[in-house]
This record gives structure tokens, sequence and C-alpha cells, in this order.
């Protein structure tokens, strides 16, 4: 494979420390030096849910809710709240002293907006969307949520943490169309983005906010206090591994979020540096099959591919063969979670043998339709899933086209609704972490909202009639139930392939400390010493 070699090289390069990505290592010890898991071209957290521009925003922009390290709901911009007695309004008590970095005060109306706006993306808030009956304020500081009936998970929903996060921004910018991108990074968490020196593939910096208080509760996860240690985060992309590995072990940056896997043994080895995994929960890799055009607009021909798929070759091209970060899981939940039980069912957990898969390819009336791939280069924890699945359809006698870009331009064309043939794709890969996709609520890939749904646009009234029972539920019993049967009509219906689930290590020199748990490389509490 042209990546073991391509890996051996950047191995080699790294250990002479012969890829320099700076001109001298930066010796201030006010400024984080963060290499970024991919380029950030998309900086608007509720257009995109590519999980870069999220970690980006969480520099930038707080909620009004986090979870803790046992994912109990905390207060962060709120105050308090109350709920009516008929359970059909609720009121958020802002804290006092909340800025936007352009010194504006944060107000109770930008929080009913910005909630509005991402309750039209999000699949949480377009569950709840639904029950709302007007996003707004009872005064300055009391945002007011009126429903038409009510809704228990409230709280939950505020507090979302990963992917398409509600993030509070200043009213005229929430009023921005949620299907266009916002055109400024205005925000009242604990760093300021600045514009100026914002370079697409190349950089992104944020400064300290001055006028940020944060909270007296410990910080854990998206809760507690959001103390910024450094004055200054520059983000430096650099898609090549020589080159951050090389970096890290020369000082000249302090934290490479992503590391390679296959470069473990050689950081490890570095005294000055420590290799780490900073999300138990583990992520899910996934392939997504857009829904809209042939083939894949045919659940047979989907169901071919997933009865074909190894998670075991997935998983050791992800982890570089390394055992210990990865398992098979043959759930559309993630093991681990309460609904992630394994299907035993052989004709929908594969891998089935390939002539099967290839009859029932004959059978769904596939014609050499041209399947087009999108994938990263520039992604090693995104890129080796599409080279897997490439060679799978090829061996199936698909009529492949393997399209390979940097992660910022597959994000932008798989916005794309087009055939494939016009600039559109057939299939992406991508993960999420575990914690982001466990339940019907929150789990936009499996939902079948249609084209208001994720990317691939999977339309299934039954999953969505389901959902709804499911936020309805009296019980913990009747979720686990209805989340059974959503599992059963996804792995019937394959909007997607779940490919595995496995961990990723984070490396960065052994003079920072106070990271946190959590599937973002949260960069409050982070300090050096």
């Amino acid at each position: 494979m042209h990546r073991r070699r391509f890996i051996a090289t950047a191995a080699g390069l790294a250990a002479a420390g012969m890829a320099r990505p700076l001109r001298a290592a930066n010796a201030d010890p006010r400024v984080l030096r963060f290499v970024p898991q991919a380029n950030l071209t998309s900086l608007d957290p509720i257009w995109t849910t590519a999980a870069v521009t999220t970690n980006h925003a969480y520099n930038i922009f707080d909620t009004l809710y986090g979870l803790d390290d046992d994912l109990q709901v905390q207060p962060q911009m709120a105050e308090g709240h109350r709920v009516s007695q008929d359970g059909l309004t609720w009121e958020v008590r802002l804290r006092d002293g909340l800025r936007w970095h352009d010194g504006e005060k944060v107000l109770a109306r930008d929080c009913a907006a910005s909630l509005e706006r991402w309750s039209k993306r999000d699949t949480f808030g377009q569950s709840m969307a639904p029950r709302v009956a007007e996003w707004g304020a009872a005064d300055d500081r009391t945002i007011r949520i009126r429903l038409h009936r009510p809704f228990s998970l409230m709280l939950e929903a505020l507090a979302k943490s990963s992917s398409s996060i509600p993030f509070m921004m200043p009213e005229r910018l929430a009023r921005t169309d949620p299907f266009k991108q916002v055109t400024e990074m205005v925000g009242s968490g604990p760093f300021r983005f600045l514009p100026g020196e914002y370079v697409s593939g190349s950089r992104a910096v944020y400064a300290r906010f001055e006028g940020y208080v944060p909270r007296q509760e410990p910080p854990q996860r998206t809760a507690g206090g959001k103390v910024a240690h450094f004055d200054r985060i520059e983000w430096h992309v650099m898609p090549d591994a020589a080159t951050a590995a090389a970096a890290l072990q020369a000082g000249e940056i302090d934290w490479w979020d992503q590391m390679h896997p296959d470069l473990a043994p050689l950081l490890q080895s570095n005294r000055k540096v420590k290799v780490a995994v900073n999300d138990p929960a583990g992520y899910i890799g996934m392939l997504r099959f857009n829904c809209l055009h042939p083939p894949f607009d045919n659940p047979a021909i989907r169901r071919a591919v997933l009865h074909a798929a190894k998670q075991e070759d997935y998983m050791r091209a992800v982890t570089g063969n390394d055992t210990e970060l990865f398992r098979t899981c043959h759930s559309m939940w993630p093991c681990g979670t309460p609904y992630g039980v394994e299907t035993t069912d052989p004709a929908l957990k594969g891998p089935g043998d390939l002539d099967r898969a290839k009859a029932m390819l004959r059978d769904a009336g596939y014609k050499g339709e041209r399947v087009v791939i999108i994938n990263p280069t520039d992604m090693p924890t995104i890129g080796p899933f599409g080279l897997v699945t490439a060679d799978l359809l090829q061996k199936l006698g698909m009529n492949v086209e393997l399209v390979e870009t940097d992660w910022g331009s597959v994000v932008q064309r798989r916005a794309s609704r087009a055939p494939a043939d016009q600039g559109g794709w057939s299939i992406f890969h991508t993960w999420w972490p575990s914690l982001s996709v466990y339940t019907p609520a929150i789990n936009p890939t499996l939902r079948g909202g249609g084209e208001k749904g994720w990317f691939g646009w999977y339309e299934n009234a039954a999953v969505e009639h389901m959902a709804e029972e499911w936020l309805n539920a009296p019980d913990v019993a009747a979720r686990a139930a209805i989340a059974a049967k959503i599992q059963q009509e996804s792995y019937e219906q394959a909007p997607i392939v779940p490919l595995g689930q496995f961990f990723m290590r984070t490396a960065y020199r052994t003079d920072l400390s106070g990271f946190l748990q959590g599937s973002a490389p949260y960069a409050w509490n982070v300090r050096r010493g």
C-alpha cells in the first residue's frame, strides 16, 4: 500500500528532524502552538458538523449549559432556570457580566435568536423545534422558551456538546440564514478570533478575551470554569505527518491534536513528548451514502455494500494495525453506550462473502453507475477509510472513481446535492465521537429527515416517527425498545455502513498540563508547567 511507504518515509524524516514548519521555536511561554486535525475552511459551527470547525468554535463561543465528566448537565452561561407548572414555559436566567468580544452585553434576545438558528440545522434542535411556540426574552437577562407541549429533554438539548453545538452568538449574526455561513466570528467565550491573521490552509489565531469571567467551579468537559492560561493560541495547519512530528519533537509546536498512529512509537520514545487518549468513549467510523442519486438511492444496493464491508479492514487501516486502539462494533449505536447492542443477524452484520454481495448487487439492479468517493488525503483518521472502500467496491465490480482532496474540500463538496457527474458525490467517510451519536435525539446519520437532514439526505418517515416516540417515551425501557427498532430499520435501509469503534491519540509537550476529558481539544485549563 502506498500509505505504508509514505509513513515509513515520514517517520524517517521526522526522526532525522528534516521537516521544519517554523523557522525557529517560539520561546514565548504565553503562546500555545497547536496543530489541528485538518485545515480550517469553514468557520461557522452551525452551518457544518465538521469537527475541526466545532473545535475552532469552542475557543470563541460559549453555551448556556455544559456537561461534566459524568455527562451531567451543568449551567455555563446560565445562572439557572425555572419551568412553569404546566411545563410549557422555560425561563433561563443569564449570569451577570457576560459580554461579547465586541464589548456589547450578552442579551437574552441574542441567545433566543442563536437557539432558533441552531434548531434549524441540528438533529436534536429539529426534533425540539415543532414543540416550540416562541424563542423569546422576558427581559435582558432572561431567555423565555414557550412550548406547545412539554419537553423533558430541554436541558440535554441546550447542553449538547458534540457536533452542531448550540453556541451563543450576537443577534445580528444569529439572524443569518442557517443554510448560509455567518460572516463574523464574535462570541463570548474565553478567546477572541483574530480574522486578520486567519489564512485558510496555513493558520488561525486566537487571543485571550480579557472580558471573559469564568465560572468558579472546577472545569470538566464543557462545564465549570473556562480559564484561559495563554494569551494567544496559534493553529498551524500541517497536513504532512512528518512535518508535525518533527515540529513537536523540536519544540516548535506544543500540541498535535490527532497524531498519526504509525508515528506513536517514535513520539513515545521522546521524553519531552506525551502521547495520550483524551476521549475514552472513542469514535465511530462510518461510510455515508448519498441517498438522492443512483446508485445509492436504492437501499438494496446500499445493503450489498454493508454486507460486504469488513470492519477489521477499516479499523486496522486507520489505527496502523494497533489492536489496542479499536474494536469491531456491529451496531448502529456506539458500543459501550446504552443502546449499543450488536446485531446477531448474519444477514445484517456482515461481512458476507464477496460472491454473495455481487449477487445482491445484480439482484438490486446495479447497472454500472459511476460511484464517486470523495476522500481526504490530509486526515489520517479518515483517509484510509476511502482507500479500503474503493478497493472493496472495485472487487464487487462497481464503477469507482476515488477523488482525493483535502478535508476542507470534502466538507464543501459533501454539501452539494448535484449528481456525481455534475460535481456531487456518492460516498464519503467520517467519524463521530461516540457520545455525539448515541441516542435518536442527537444522531443525524440514522434520522430520516430527507432534504432537511444530514448530508446524504436519507429520507425515512418511519424512523422520524420512532424518533418522536423516543422523545415522548415514558421510561428508560421504552426508549431502549424504540432504539432497537431504529437499529433494525437502519440495518435494512442502510443509510450508513458502521466501520467500527476506535480511539485517537493526541500528542503534546510534557511541559503542558491541565488537559480535559472529551472529544474536542479544549484549550481552556491547559497551562504550561
